[in-house]
């Protein structure tokens, strides 16, 4: 029975490794670097899409705002055609009509605004603070992007290594399996012996189906993200956990986080609102020229003689008309409008600067605590490292002892899961490590495409 018992757990543990050939065979793998993700989660993210699109605005709004100090020139064509007009009647002497039919004007418009107030360039200041705000809110989405971007990939190493890691415990298991089964055929062991390594088997097994499944919901996550096919597999070529990247001092500086640049220029854009609000009480100057001609307005009439005969006269007008005006406007008084926006704009003023006040003391922790994990997770890496070396050493110690009789399958079967954990506790702490650095990038302004 025992025999029975232990060539069926074989048969269940080698149907639950062969399962998961055919879906590793077929699937169409896609190599990828950390650097191909990166670029192609950019090129089809649809929020960066519409950021890049959102700057080209702001830059068309400066250009605008810019227009508005040169000056405006218009033409103009009005054609009049209407039935003649009795303009005067002296009982039968005189009479005099106005014909309009055909009549035109044609001109031409300059206008040039001298000052405003401020109003121009304030409203230019405004332009370019939206186009800096613009970039920086691409900048911010961009960098976000790259960060789940990293943590998908570096998840997809993480549980790939570990696939990596039980399918060679699965196999330490399997020879250690082949050595105790020769062993019961020279009854040197036990069939217990042999049905506490297929229970062994079969844990492993269970956790290799996890960590698989496990990996394929990984590569579809970081397939979401780049916009790949999810029927390809996306293979990591940067299997590297952990690197020195970031060996040197780490600093708590985030003055170039797109947060703090974003609320900055909402300062910036508040103080120019004010002087737009001030602008509207100062007086204005613009000067305009113009430059009109006109035709075929005629003015017709008859003149009776003394002799009785009719003398008949007509006079067309026609003629070029140029002039200069210089415009000023001043306000006088508006009920104290213009003063109590300007109080509400200095009020909108000191809000933004005590909101950029409050992210700058958020930020500040934020970015303590990104070092603080940055700093830990080395610290974990190191451990880990030590705790595999240990593991490897004290498995291969037990694995001499137990095939010189000096140690139980228990000790060994210990050692076995020892070097388990430690290789998998390895594997995490480099991978919390990647991601806490990139979180550290991110808070404080510095990941680069």
């Amino acid at each position: 029975m025992k025999k029975i018992a232990t060539d069926i757990s074989r048969l269940i543990f080698c149907v639950a490794i062969l399962s998961q050939l055919p879906a590793h065979i077929h699937a169409q793998q896609l190599p990828l670097s950390l650097k191909d993700c990166r670029q192609m989660a950019l090129n089809f993210n649809e929020q960066v899409r519409t950021a890049d699109n959102a700057v080209e605005k702001a830059r068309l709004d400066r250009q605008i705002a810019f227009a508005q100090y040169l000056p405006k020139v218009d033409g103009s064509f009005t054609m009049l055609h209407m039935q003649d007009q009795d303009l005067l009647e002296v009982g039968s002497v005189l009479g005099i009509h106005l014909q309009t039919r055909g009549t035109y004007l044609a001109g031409i418009n300059l206008t040039q605004p001298l000052y405003l107030g401020g109003r121009l360039r304030a409203a230019n200041s405004l332009a370019r603070i939206g186009e800096t705000v613009s970039e920086e809110q691409r900048r911010k989405i961009r960098m976000q992007l790259i960060a789940d971007v990293d943590n998908a990939y570096y998840t997809l190493i993480s549980v790939r290594s570990k696939v990596q890691m039980l399918e060679a415990y699965a196999k330490q298991m399997q020879g250690l399996y082949d050595q105790v089964q020769l062993a019961v055929n020279v009854q040197m062991a036990t069939e217990n012996d042999l049905l506490r390594i297929t229970t062994k088997q079969n844990e492993v097994s269970y956790q290799l189906q996890k960590a698989r499944n496990g990996q394929q919901l990984c590569g579809l996550a970081l397939a979401n993200i780049i916009g790949t096919d999810f029927e390809q597999t996306i293979i990591p070529t940067d299997t590297a956990l952990y690197d020195a990247a970031l060996q040197q001092t780490l600093s708590e500086d985030f003055s170039s986080r797109p947060d703090l640049r974003l609320l900055q220029q909402q300062v910036k854009a508040n103080e120019q609102r004010v002087k737009m609000e001030r602008a509207n009480y100062l007086p204005t100057v613009a000067l305009v020229g113009s430059y009109s001609y006109h035709d075929n307005l005629k003015l017709k009439g008859d003149l009776n003689l003394p002799n009785e005969n009719n003398l008949g006269y007509s006079h067309t007008f026609s003629g070029s008309l140029p002039f200069a005006l210089l415009s000023v406007n001043v306000p006088l008084f508006h009920w104290g409008a213009e003063l109590k926006k300007v109080k509400k704009a200095k009020l909108n003023l000191a809000d933004s600067q005590l909101q950029l006040q409050q992210l700058e003391r958020s930020m500040s922790v934020e970015v303590r605590q990104a070092v603080l994990n940055v700093t830990d997770g080395q610290r974990m890496v190191e451990t880990a490292t030590l705790g595999r070396q240990q593991a490897d050493e004290n498995l291969r110690v037990m694995r001499q002892k137990y095939d010189n009789q000096l140690c139980t399958m228990t000790d060994l079967l210990d050692a076995q899961s020892q070097w388990q954990q430690a290789r998998s506790n390895l594997i995490e702490a480099q991978t919390q490590l990647m991601i806490y650095e990139t979180e550290y990038l991110r808070v404080t302004g510095r990941i680069e495409d």
